[in-house]
């Protein structure tokens, strides 16, 4: 036990154990809301209660109206546990996934059913196999669904099946669903969408049949289990989307004209407000070409509303918003160097912009047609913080809807007549609270007292914020952790800690307790640094990367490092190095590329050189590798294994789906090659977030001796 001094008297505090965080205890999770979702009207929600029941509440009052399902109402109970589930608009019947089976990191197959609530009935959804996402129509009369890559449709009330396409086939055709690259980096899952009507369907059709499979092997025993599955590296074939609308009257489908070019991508297809007109984004493969496009139904016929351009990259969101006007619609735009909220007319014309100011927003949450107001939360009053706002269609009346700075994490109800607010900082632990439209609390729904008693039998070391400039003059943001005996006159080892992959941001003013507080109980200063690339600072910061993935993070996260040795209380001698994924890419590009500045490092599941990654992610920021080879080459670290001097733990899940075990693979062959000696992990079956029974307790222990033994 460690101890502390409090007033006269000596307190014993407990110390944090790996128990404590990666066990099934979770000592240091917060509650929060699970399975929240707003109703249609806007009144009310609805909580998904220990996996078993779907309760409704009104916004207003805070009080349960009613049950909306209960599992102990199917006999026999074929459902035992709701995994997932949604309400058509007149939350007359209610969709319910159970028994899911994960085909791979991104997408499962799973049982639905259909429960009636007036009379309460099931009907099981479809008994084709591997259903998955299945949506209601608007009027809640049928079910659209995926199975075996083709897309069908259920008559709730005939209990007719009507599959919609026929050519679906694994590893070539799919149909209403995006494939994994898609998935991925658009963040696209479901590629269909109703119209508000429900006269029609509109679709993806994904052609991967020319597209490069990669192949996992499983090891459960007996000889090796192969999982292919296609997988696009930088500068390889994508899969051909096209776009069709299946009209349910007519029973047939038609194809829209997105244009002749084949080598693009489809990145979003959404209903405007008027009948039979669809929106279809097309996305350039260099990504720096954003077409919105609108589409007739009836003819297929496309032509060009809106045109976002950039000499580097556009991104892609969920902000295009059609009013109700049928005249005007909203999109995120970074023309003026800051994300901010355009509104355009529907022959594409610029109207205005409607916020401004050297800070961006970071997601938008809707548009209250009645008030004609928007909402959004924004990287504010500095891009350590997210703030919520709303502002008038016009750009007048700002309000700050959220009084508390620190990290607010906004869900709004649907026409956005209420909000529940998740707000904490890095000393606050999160409270969860109902807002009204105007920002005025309602009530605290979660304040997490139980997590704050628990707290005050720990000794728990608090972030400080910091900021340096580089000797480039660059202004960078850090956090540091010290140990909670904290003793100026000792020389402490720092671990950094880094994730540095583009609009990332590991420097805020969120709450957490996690490993970094551990190993600061342990004796270790932990800090993190923010470098250019990340997000939160406006359009230059964050691409000043571009073409050059590496270069200037891995510089900047060297300038931090020395920076941290210069402090009195710091061994700059003793300096290491940690990140995951792409900060894994990081830690390994750093204690090689600075060797004479890390004496340690811990890498998972890196990025070992961006050749080997998706097409999606890497040649956003990369071009291709023909049209840029400096760029992946000189910056990938099986290019400096050479350099290696301090030592060097290489992680890796040996069924990661997103970035191949291959990466770590390739570093052990150069680091072979150059004589280098260093040490591996690598876990069977474990795909990119390795976990799962008892991996997380058993990983962390073993970065933990590593860092004891070399740090």
């Amino acid at each position: 036990m460690s101890e502390a001094l409090i007033g006269s008297r000596r307190r014993r505090y407990r110390k944090i154990t790996p128990e404590d965080l990666w066990s099934e205890k979770k000592t240091f999770r917060p509650k929060s809301i699970p399975g929240l979702r707003s109703t249609e009207s806007g009144l009310c929600y609805t909580v998904l209660e220990d996996k078993t029941r779907i309760v409704r509440y009104s916004y207003e009052t805070g009080e349960p109206l009613e049950t909306v399902f209960d599992a102990a109402w199917f006999k026999p109970r074929v459902v035992k546990e709701v995994e997932a589930y949604d309400l058509s608009k007149d939350e007359a019947r209610v969709l319910l996934s159970t028994k899911s089976k994960r085909v791979h990191s991104h997408w499962s197959a799973a049982d639905w059913y259909v429960w009636d609530r007036e009379p309460r009935s099931p009907m099981r959804l479809s008994r084709q196999p591997g259903l998955r996402l299945a949506t209601f129509s608007p009027d809640g009369g049928k079910v659209a669904f995926v199975s075996r890559n083709n897309l069908f449709i259920r008559d709730l009330a005939s209990g007719e099946e009507l599959q919609v396409t026929g050519d679906g086939r694994a590893g070539s055709i799919i149909n209403g669903a995006a494939d994994w690259v898609y998935e991925e980096e658009f963040g696209l899952a479901r590629a269909y969408q109703w119209s508000p009507d429900g006269a029609y369907l509109a679709y993806a059709r994904f052609d991967e049949s020319r597209v490069r499979a990669f192949t996992l092997l499983r090891y459960d025993g007996g000889y090796p289990q192969r999982i292919t599955y296609k997988y696009p590296r930088a500068g390889e074939r994508n899969a051909v989307v096209s776009v069709h609308v299946y009209d349910l009257a007519r029973r047939e489908s038609r194809t829209v004209d997105i244009g002749e070019e084949s080598d693009q991508y489809i990145p979003r297809i959404k209903w405007t407000e008027t009948p039979g007109l669809l929106a279809v984004l097309r996305l350039n493969r260099l990504q720096n070409r954003l077409v919105y496009l609108l589409c007739n139904t009836v003819d297929g016929s496309s032509r060009v509303l809106h045109i976002e351009e950039n000499d580097r990259y556009v991104e892609v969101d969920d902000s295009l918003t059609f009013l109700d006007d049928r005249e005007h619609f909203i999109i995120l735009s970074e023309r003026s160097g800051w994300r901010h909220i355009h509104l355009h007319d529907m022959r594409g014309r610029g109207v205005r912009q409607i916020t401004a100011g050297d800070w961006d927003i970071t997601k938008f949450h809707g548009y209250d047609q009645e008030n004609q107001r928007l909402y959004f939360t924004a990287a504010r009053p500095t891009p350590l913080h997210r703030s919520v706002y709303s502002i008038k269609l016009d750009g007048t009346d700002e309000l700050k809807l959220t009084p508390d700075d620190g990290w607010n994490s906004a869900s709004f109800s649907t026409g956005c007549r209420y909000f529940i607010n998740t707000h904490s900082d890095a000393s606050t632990q999160p409270v969860v609270s109902l807002h009204d439209g105007s920002g005025n609390r309602v009530r605290v729904l979660e304040d997490n007292k139980a997590l704050r008693d628990t707290l005050q039998h720990y000794r728990i070391g608090r972030k400080e914020f910091f900021t340096f400039a580089t000797s480039e003059g660059v202004q960078l943001n850090g956090w540091m952790i010290k140990p909670p005996n904290f003793d100026e006159s000792r020389r402490y080892p720092v671990l950094m800690t880094v994730y540095g992959g583009p609009d990332s941001q590991t420097v805020t003013e969120g709450w957490g307790v996690g490993w970094d507080h551990y190993l600061a109980q342990e004796g270790y200063v932990i800090a993190s640094v923010d470098g250019r690339g990340t997000g939160g600072r406006g359009e230059e910061f964050r691409k000043c990367t571009y073409l050059q993935l590496g270069k200037l993070e891995v510089a900047d996260q060297i300038e931090g490092a020395r920076y941290l040795g210069a402090l009195p209380y710091v061994d700059a001698s003793r300096i290491g190095i940690f990140g995951w994924s792409y900060g894994g890419f990081m830690a390994a590009s750093c204690i090689l590329r600075g060797p004479d500045t890390f004496k340690a490092a811990i890498a998972v599941a890196p990025v070992t050189s961006y050749r080997y990654y998706d097409t999606i992610y890497t040649e956003r920021y990369m071009r291709t590798p023909r049209e840029n080879p400096d760029g992946y080459d000189g910056n990938a670290p099986v290019a400096y294994a050479e350099n290696l001097k301090g030592k060097l733990l290489l992680v890796h899940g040996g069924a990661d789906d997103n970035v191949h075990y291959q990466n770590s693979l390739e570093l052990v062959e150069a680091l072979v090659k150059a004589g280098k000696q260093f040490e591996v992990h690598f876990l069977p079956n474990r795909d990119h977030g390795i976990s799962g029974g008892n991996t997380e307790l058993h990983l962390f222990r073993r970065m933990t001796d590593f860092l004891r033994r070399n740090l």
